[in-house]
């Protein structure tokens, strides 16, 4: 009698972003990931990845923060977070914080060989296909900066969504240019930010649908604030939470009383 494989070990990088402001997504990409036989584990030792103190030169708070996930995440096959900005912070730049220990730089390139974003995941090394419930509605899907350009993010959420029965996805003209979010930069340069969120805003209404979707938290906050400050009625969601039929209110909107 063969003896089945052991399911692989997941930890779940939550991000602060999904702890704090939108927990429905944790859930849908533990739901996402247990679907496609994995063994799901959210350490409690996790910390922010360090990304925000990284991009505004303070090191030492980032590598501080580093050192506690290389604990965190030891025992596990496969680290996966619901945000291309925070697996691209692991995967791509924590082991250069580390440059000048050659044994903490070994374990922070196994933390990031080890580290993916969830479409990512899903498709790429699981090579899972979601049954995900009906959806009739058109939508639009953003690529996020850090997941299309430092992890090549592009394909993998929408061969996912060609799985909803009933979803019809329309491209925008300029699906991955920047909205504006940028972590840090939103907050440095507030005017420049505001008018690339506005443009990407119009290209977005532009489309004719009525559902946003992206694979990063950050992005859909900074959308979903500026498309409710110009009146839009376009609603916002994570794509695990369309693929796993979360039931919770778009983001940006307040839940029914």
């Amino acid at each position: 009698m063969s003896v089945p494989a052991p399911k692989p070990r997941i930890a779940l990088f939550v991000t602060c972003l999904v702890d704090l402001h939108r927990p429905s997504i944790g859930f849908a990409a533990i739901s996402l990931l247990e679907a496609a036989g994995c063994l799901v584990e959210v350490p409690r030792a996790q910390t922010c990845c360090g990304q925000p103190a990284y991009n505004a030169g303070d090191r030492a708070t980032a590598r501080e923060l580093g050192l506690g996930l290389l604990t965190a995440f030891a025992a596990y096959d496969y680290v996966v977070a619901p945000s291309g900005s925070c697996a691209g912070m692991l995967s791509k730049h924590l082991p250069h914080l580390f440059d000048d220990d050659p044994n903490l730089r070994a374990k922070a390139d196994s933390l990031a060989a080890k580290t993916y974003e969830l479409t990512a995941f899903l498709t790429d090394v699981l090579h899972f296909t979601p049954t995900p419930p009906p959806l009739a509605t058109t939508a639009t899907y953003h690529d996020s900066c850090a997941g299309l350009r430092e992890l090549g993010i592009k394909s993998q959420p929408r061969t996912l969504l060609a799985t909803v029965p009933g979803l019809h996805l329309t491209e925008m003209s300029d699906p991955e240019i920047c909205c504006g979010f940028g972590g840090t930069f939103c907050v440095k340069y507030p005017d420049i930010s505001t008018r690339m969120a506005s443009d990407k805003c119009a290209d977005i209404e532009a489309t004719g649908t009525s559902l946003l979707l992206a694979g990063d938290l950050g992005c859909l906050l900074n959308m979903a604030g500026r498309l409710s400050r110009l009146g839009s009625n376009i609603e916002v969601r994570h794509i695990a939470e369309v693929l796993a039929g979360t039931e919770a209110p778009a983001i940006g909107k307040p839940a029914s009383l």
